[in-house]
Protein backbone atom coordinates (compact mmCIF):
# COMPACT_ATOMS: atom_id res chain seq x y z
CA UNK A 1 0.00 0.00 0.00
CA UNK A 2 1.51 2.97 -0.98
CA UNK A 3 1.47 6.40 0.84
CA UNK A 4 -1.81 7.96 -0.87
CA UNK A 5 -3.62 4.44 -0.46
CA UNK A 6 -2.58 5.14 3.46
CA UNK A 7 -3.96 8.36 3.26
CA UNK A 8 -7.31 7.45 1.44
CA UNK A 9 -7.44 4.68 4.36
CA UNK A 10 -6.88 6.79 7.23
CA UNK A 11 -9.54 9.38 6.26
CA UNK A 12 -12.15 6.85 5.25
CA UNK A 13 -11.77 5.44 8.38
CA UNK A 14 -12.11 8.50 10.11
CA UNK A 15 -15.28 9.61 8.39
CA UNK A 16 -16.62 6.89 10.01
CA UNK A 17 -15.53 7.09 13.51
CA UNK A 18 -16.91 10.61 13.00
CA UNK A 19 -20.10 9.39 11.83
CA UNK A 20 -20.48 7.09 14.70
CA UNK A 21 -20.18 9.99 17.10
CA UNK A 22 -23.17 12.39 15.21
CA UNK A 23 -21.35 15.40 16.92
CA UNK A 24 -18.35 14.86 15.15
CA UNK A 25 -20.08 14.47 12.34
CA UNK A 26 -22.44 17.35 11.97
CA UNK A 27 -20.08 19.86 13.64
CA UNK A 28 -16.87 22.04 11.70
CA UNK A 29 -14.59 18.98 12.64
CA UNK A 30 -17.34 16.18 11.00
CA UNK A 31 -16.79 18.95 7.81
CA UNK A 32 -12.59 18.82 8.05
CA UNK A 33 -12.77 14.80 8.12
CA UNK A 34 -15.23 14.31 5.53
CA UNK A 35 -13.50 17.29 3.06
CA UNK A 36 -10.61 14.43 2.62
CA UNK A 37 -12.78 12.29 0.77
CA UNK A 38 -13.97 15.07 -1.64
CA UNK A 39 -13.26 14.52 -5.20
CA UNK A 40 -11.59 17.96 -6.27
CA UNK A 41 -12.61 18.00 -9.43
CA UNK A 42 -16.33 17.51 -8.94
CA UNK A 43 -16.88 21.20 -8.79
CA UNK A 44 -14.52 22.43 -11.54
CA UNK A 45 -17.35 22.74 -13.83
CA UNK A 46 -18.92 25.91 -15.53
CA UNK A 47 -22.39 27.02 -14.82
CA UNK A 48 -22.25 29.46 -17.36
CA UNK A 49 -25.95 29.83 -19.11
CA UNK A 50 -27.20 27.79 -16.41
CA UNK A 51 -30.22 29.60 -14.55
CA UNK A 52 -30.46 29.03 -10.86
CA UNK A 53 -33.27 29.75 -8.17
CA UNK A 54 -32.45 30.10 -4.22
CA UNK A 55 -35.59 30.80 -2.03
CA UNK A 56 -33.93 32.24 1.26
CA UNK A 57 -30.88 33.21 -0.96
CA UNK A 58 -30.26 36.65 1.18
CA UNK A 59 -28.27 34.96 4.01
CA UNK A 60 -26.65 32.23 5.40
CA UNK A 61 -26.78 28.65 3.76
CA UNK A 62 -28.93 30.08 0.83
CA UNK A 63 -26.46 33.30 0.35
CA UNK A 64 -23.19 31.36 0.34
CA UNK A 65 -25.10 28.81 -2.45
CA UNK A 66 -25.68 32.18 -4.37
CA UNK A 67 -22.70 32.75 -4.26
CA UNK A 68 -20.78 29.89 -5.26
CA UNK A 69 -22.96 29.07 -8.65
CA UNK A 70 -22.34 33.18 -9.49
CA UNK A 71 -18.94 32.34 -9.18
CA UNK A 72 -19.38 30.09 -11.85
CA UNK A 73 -21.10 31.90 -13.97
CA UNK A 74 -24.43 30.62 -13.40
CA UNK A 75 -27.47 33.65 -14.07
CA UNK A 76 -28.71 33.41 -10.07
CA UNK A 77 -32.19 33.88 -8.97
CA UNK A 78 -32.53 35.11 -5.23
CA UNK A 79 -36.37 34.78 -3.88
CA UNK A 80 -36.85 36.11 -0.38
CA UNK A 81 -39.67 37.63 1.18
CA UNK A 82 -37.71 40.70 2.60
CA UNK A 83 -37.27 43.38 -0.33
CA UNK A 84 -34.35 45.28 1.10
CA UNK A 85 -32.58 42.52 2.70
CA UNK A 86 -32.72 40.70 -0.76
CA UNK A 87 -31.56 44.03 -2.52
CA UNK A 88 -28.34 44.47 -0.40
CA UNK A 89 -27.55 40.46 -1.06
CA UNK A 90 -27.49 41.12 -4.88
CA UNK A 91 -25.51 44.42 -4.79
CA UNK A 92 -22.87 42.36 -2.40
CA UNK A 93 -23.10 39.54 -4.35
CA UNK A 94 -22.47 41.05 -8.02
CA UNK A 95 -19.82 42.80 -6.18
CA UNK A 96 -17.78 39.80 -5.11
CA UNK A 97 -18.54 37.47 -7.90
CA UNK A 98 -18.31 40.08 -10.43
CA UNK A 99 -21.38 38.02 -12.02
CA UNK A 100 -23.70 40.80 -12.92
CA UNK A 101 -26.61 38.25 -13.83
CA UNK A 102 -27.95 37.50 -10.35
CA UNK A 103 -31.34 38.97 -9.58
CA UNK A 104 -34.21 39.63 -6.83
CA UNK A 105 -37.61 38.06 -6.92
CA UNK A 106 -39.27 39.49 -3.62
CA UNK A 107 -41.53 36.09 -3.11
CA UNK A 108 -42.82 35.01 0.36
CA UNK A 109 -42.55 30.92 -0.12
CA UNK A 110 -45.05 30.47 2.95
CA UNK A 111 -47.67 32.57 0.66
CA UNK A 112 -49.41 30.00 -1.76
CA UNK A 113 -50.30 33.87 -3.58
CA UNK A 114 -46.73 35.11 -3.33
CA UNK A 115 -45.58 32.03 -4.69
CA UNK A 116 -48.30 31.76 -7.79
CA UNK A 117 -47.44 35.69 -8.73
CA UNK A 118 -44.43 34.87 -9.28
CA UNK A 119 -44.73 32.10 -11.01
CA UNK A 120 -46.89 34.05 -13.51
CA UNK A 121 -44.22 36.66 -13.86
CA UNK A 122 -41.08 34.85 -14.00
CA UNK A 123 -39.29 35.43 -17.38
CA UNK A 124 -36.76 32.86 -18.17
CA UNK A 125 -37.89 30.10 -20.43
CA UNK A 126 -35.28 27.03 -18.42
CA UNK A 127 -34.54 26.68 -14.73
CA UNK A 128 -31.66 24.10 -14.16
CA UNK A 129 -31.60 24.61 -10.79
CA UNK A 130 -34.00 25.23 -7.88
CA UNK A 131 -32.98 25.33 -4.38
CA UNK A 132 -35.36 25.05 -1.53
CA UNK A 133 -33.17 26.80 1.33
CA UNK A 134 -35.89 29.01 2.86
CA UNK A 135 -36.78 27.53 6.38
CA UNK A 136 -37.50 28.87 10.36
CA UNK A 137 -38.42 27.91 13.39
CA UNK A 138 -40.95 29.62 15.32
CA UNK A 139 -41.88 29.86 19.33
CA UNK A 140 -45.57 29.95 18.96
CA UNK A 141 -48.05 28.99 16.07
CA UNK A 142 -48.40 31.19 13.20
CA UNK A 143 -50.43 31.16 10.64
CA UNK A 144 -50.16 32.21 6.79
CA UNK A 145 -53.33 34.01 4.80
CA UNK A 146 -54.04 30.54 3.66
CA UNK A 147 -54.70 29.58 7.38
CA UNK A 148 -51.88 26.96 7.13
CA UNK A 149 -49.20 26.55 9.87
CA UNK A 150 -46.07 28.53 8.96
CA UNK A 151 -43.07 26.38 9.08
CA UNK A 152 -44.66 23.66 6.86
CA UNK A 153 -45.90 26.04 4.10
CA UNK A 154 -42.33 27.21 4.38
CA UNK A 155 -40.79 24.41 3.98
CA UNK A 156 -43.04 21.90 1.93
CA UNK A 157 -46.19 23.51 0.69
CA UNK A 158 -44.65 26.87 -1.11
CA UNK A 159 -41.59 24.50 -2.36
CA UNK A 160 -44.04 21.56 -3.46
CA UNK A 161 -46.01 24.49 -5.26
CA UNK A 162 -42.74 26.00 -6.44
CA UNK A 163 -41.41 23.38 -8.42
CA UNK A 164 -44.95 22.40 -9.40
CA UNK A 165 -45.11 25.70 -11.63
CA UNK A 166 -41.98 25.69 -12.62
CA UNK A 167 -41.92 22.07 -14.01
CA UNK A 168 -42.79 22.56 -17.42
CA UNK A 169 -39.62 25.39 -17.58
CA UNK A 170 -37.44 22.64 -15.72
CA UNK A 171 -38.38 20.18 -18.31
CA UNK A 172 -36.55 22.74 -21.46
CA UNK A 173 -33.59 21.75 -19.30
CA UNK A 174 -31.38 18.65 -20.19
CA UNK A 175 -30.33 18.21 -16.63
CA UNK A 176 -32.88 20.15 -14.30
CA UNK A 177 -31.76 19.30 -10.19
CA UNK A 178 -34.32 20.07 -7.17
CA UNK A 179 -32.67 20.24 -3.90
CA UNK A 180 -34.18 20.31 -0.63
CA UNK A 181 -32.11 22.05 2.19
CA UNK A 182 -33.28 19.43 5.03
CA UNK A 183 -31.85 19.13 8.79
CA UNK A 184 -30.04 16.26 10.84
CA UNK A 185 -33.43 17.41 13.25
CA UNK A 186 -35.48 15.02 10.55
CA UNK A 187 -33.65 12.15 12.50
CA UNK A 188 -35.43 12.34 15.15
CA UNK A 189 -38.73 12.57 14.21
CA UNK A 190 -41.05 10.20 12.57
CA UNK A 191 -43.59 11.94 10.37
CA UNK A 192 -47.13 12.69 11.82
CA UNK A 193 -49.75 14.75 10.04
CA UNK A 194 -50.89 16.33 12.97
CA UNK A 195 -47.94 17.37 14.43
CA UNK A 196 -46.68 18.68 10.58
CA UNK A 197 -49.67 20.96 10.74
CA UNK A 198 -49.37 22.12 14.05
CA UNK A 199 -52.42 19.95 15.29
CA UNK A 200 -50.98 18.34 18.49
CA UNK A 201 -52.26 19.69 21.67
CA UNK A 202 -49.25 21.47 22.43
CA UNK A 203 -47.36 23.45 20.06
CA UNK A 204 -43.38 22.91 19.63
CA UNK A 205 -41.68 25.29 17.10
CA UNK A 206 -38.40 22.77 17.09
CA UNK A 207 -40.56 19.45 16.52
CA UNK A 208 -43.06 21.88 13.90
CA UNK A 209 -39.16 22.44 11.81
CA UNK A 210 -38.32 18.71 12.61
CA UNK A 211 -41.60 17.41 11.23
CA UNK A 212 -41.09 19.81 8.05
CA UNK A 213 -37.49 18.47 7.84
CA UNK A 214 -38.92 14.80 7.75
CA UNK A 215 -41.14 15.83 4.84
CA UNK A 216 -38.60 16.98 2.52
CA UNK A 217 -36.96 14.39 2.38
CA UNK A 218 -40.24 12.07 2.30
CA UNK A 219 -41.42 14.56 -0.61
CA UNK A 220 -38.37 14.43 -2.18
CA UNK A 221 -38.14 10.47 -2.51
CA UNK A 222 -42.20 11.10 -3.92
CA UNK A 223 -41.08 13.77 -6.62
CA UNK A 224 -38.37 11.49 -7.77
CA UNK A 225 -40.31 8.96 -8.49
CA UNK A 226 -42.97 10.74 -10.02
CA UNK A 227 -40.63 12.34 -12.08
CA UNK A 228 -38.11 9.60 -12.91
CA UNK A 229 -39.08 9.55 -16.34
CA UNK A 230 -37.92 13.16 -17.01
CA UNK A 231 -34.69 15.06 -16.80
CA UNK A 232 -35.38 16.36 -13.62
CA UNK A 233 -33.64 14.74 -10.48
CA UNK A 234 -34.73 15.62 -7.09
CA UNK A 235 -32.41 15.66 -4.12
CA UNK A 236 -32.32 16.41 -0.72
CA UNK A 237 -29.00 17.37 1.67
CA UNK A 238 -28.18 17.57 5.27
CA UNK A 239 -25.87 21.00 5.52
CA UNK A 240 -24.66 20.24 9.54
CA UNK A 241 -24.69 22.08 11.85
CA UNK A 242 -24.55 26.00 10.45
CA UNK A 243 -23.56 29.51 12.34
CA UNK A 244 -26.66 31.03 10.33
CA UNK A 245 -28.64 33.84 10.99
CA UNK A 246 -31.91 31.41 12.24
CA UNK A 247 -29.38 29.28 14.67
CA UNK A 248 -28.53 32.70 16.27
CA UNK A 249 -32.41 34.22 16.68
CA UNK A 250 -34.02 30.69 17.06
CA UNK A 251 -31.53 28.39 19.38
CA UNK A 252 -29.69 31.11 20.53
CA UNK A 253 -28.31 28.07 23.95
CA UNK A 254 -27.74 26.24 21.45
CA UNK A 255 -25.30 28.20 19.41
CA UNK A 256 -23.68 29.50 22.52
CA UNK A 257 -23.03 26.32 23.71
CA UNK A 258 -21.57 25.03 20.05
CA UNK A 259 -20.16 28.43 18.60
CA UNK A 260 -16.72 27.33 18.21
CA UNK A 261 -18.07 23.96 16.32
CA UNK A 262 -20.44 25.21 14.46
CA UNK A 263 -19.85 25.11 10.44
CA UNK A 264 -19.54 28.04 8.58
CA UNK A 265 -22.56 29.14 5.99
CA UNK A 266 -19.87 27.89 3.09
CA UNK A 267 -19.42 24.95 4.66
CA UNK A 268 -23.18 24.05 5.03
CA UNK A 269 -23.73 25.20 1.13
CA UNK A 270 -21.23 22.48 0.26
CA UNK A 271 -23.46 19.26 -0.18
CA UNK A 272 -26.10 21.25 -2.03
CA UNK A 273 -23.56 23.27 -4.85
CA UNK A 274 -21.73 20.23 -5.48
CA UNK A 275 -25.40 18.70 -6.06
CA UNK A 276 -26.29 22.06 -8.30
CA UNK A 277 -23.11 21.37 -9.88
CA UNK A 278 -21.25 17.80 -10.37
CA UNK A 279 -22.36 15.80 -13.49
CA UNK A 280 -22.10 12.50 -11.74
CA UNK A 281 -25.14 13.43 -9.45
CA UNK A 282 -27.30 13.74 -12.45
CA UNK A 283 -28.75 10.22 -12.21
CA UNK A 284 -28.71 10.22 -8.75
CA UNK A 285 -32.19 11.17 -8.19
CA UNK A 286 -34.15 10.79 -4.91
CA UNK A 287 -31.35 10.63 -2.43
CA UNK A 288 -30.55 12.38 0.96
CA UNK A 289 -27.20 13.64 0.79
CA UNK A 290 -24.76 14.75 3.92
CA UNK A 291 -20.75 15.40 2.90
CA UNK A 292 -21.20 14.38 -0.85
CA UNK A 293 -22.67 11.29 0.63
CA UNK A 294 -25.88 9.42 -0.02
CA UNK A 295 -26.80 8.62 3.42
CA UNK A 296 -29.56 6.55 5.66
CA UNK A 297 -33.10 8.81 5.81
CA UNK A 298 -33.59 6.83 9.47
CA UNK A 299 -30.97 6.21 11.97
CA UNK A 300 -33.88 4.37 14.29
CA UNK A 301 -36.93 2.13 12.62
CA UNK A 302 -39.03 3.70 15.01
CA UNK A 303 -38.98 6.94 13.08
CA UNK A 304 -39.92 5.60 9.74
CA UNK A 305 -43.32 6.62 7.83
CA UNK A 306 -46.21 3.87 6.93
CA UNK A 307 -46.95 4.21 2.88
CA UNK A 308 -50.30 5.43 4.29
CA UNK A 309 -48.88 8.67 5.92
CA UNK A 310 -46.74 9.22 2.86
CA UNK A 311 -49.38 9.56 0.58
CA UNK A 312 -51.48 11.03 3.27
CA UNK A 313 -48.70 14.23 2.43
CA UNK A 314 -48.76 13.70 -0.85
CA UNK A 315 -52.67 14.29 -0.96
CA UNK A 316 -52.33 17.34 1.80
CA UNK A 317 -50.17 19.33 -1.19
CA UNK A 318 -52.14 18.48 -4.00
CA UNK A 319 -55.59 19.11 -2.22
CA UNK A 320 -54.00 22.54 -0.93
CA UNK A 321 -52.32 23.72 -4.31
CA UNK A 322 -54.44 22.51 -6.47
CA UNK A 323 -56.49 25.77 -6.76
CA UNK A 324 -53.57 27.57 -7.56
CA UNK A 325 -51.35 24.75 -10.11
CA UNK A 326 -51.35 25.10 -13.31
CA UNK A 327 -53.34 22.43 -14.90
CA UNK A 328 -50.54 20.54 -17.18
CA UNK A 329 -48.20 20.79 -14.42
CA UNK A 330 -51.26 19.54 -11.96
CA UNK A 331 -52.09 16.98 -14.01
CA UNK A 332 -48.29 15.11 -14.53
CA UNK A 333 -48.10 15.15 -10.57
CA UNK A 334 -51.59 13.98 -9.11
CA UNK A 335 -51.46 10.63 -9.74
Amino acid sequence: MNASERKNKFWAYASKWADRTVIFSFDKVGYFIHQHNFNSDDLDHSMQKKVCLITGGSSGIGRATAKALAERGAEVYILCRNKERGLVAVDELREETKNHHIHLASVDVSDLDSVQKFLKTFGPKRVDVLVHNAGLITAKKKLTRQGTELTFATSVLGPYMLTLGLLDKMQNSTDARVIFVSSGGAYMQKLEIDKLLGNSNTYNGLIAYAQSKRAQIVLTEILAEKLRHTSISVHAMHPGWVDTPGVRGALPNFRFTMKYLLRTPQQGADTAVWLAVCPTVKNQTGKYWFDREARKTHFLASTQESQKVRQMLWNLCVERCAMLASKASFFLLSS
